[in-house]
């Protein structure tokens, strides 16, 4: 279910998903089981769907978990901030 709310990323105005900072396939690895509890596995931030799709189109789902699990590390990026800069320039669907 969507919500018309801010892109986390691109800051812009539109319906949202939520992305977990550690995907969900590495919830039942046993590293994310004895390093992170329920709670910091179910952290996440809401996203665009252009932004969401950018992530997951740039990095696996490992490369996510171990190196890109913040917003703080995401926006740091140099190859997401190059999408959410084209993001930002694209209409947002009706």
């Amino acid at each position: 279910m969507s919500k018309i709310i801010q892109c986390q990323l691109c800051e812009r105005q539109c319906a949202l998903t939520f992305h977990h900072l550690i995907p969900r396939k590495m919830h039942r690895r046993t590293y994310y089981k004895k390093h992170f509890d329920k709670a910091q596995l179910q952290q996440g931030v809401m996203l665009c769907r252009l932004c969401h799709k950018g992530i997951h189109t740039l990095y696996d789902e490992m490369t996510l978990a171990k190196q890109f699990n913040s917003l703080q590390q995401l926006q740091a990026d140099s190859s997401i901030s190059q999408h959410v800069d084209w993001v930002r320039k694209q209409k947002i669907a009706p």
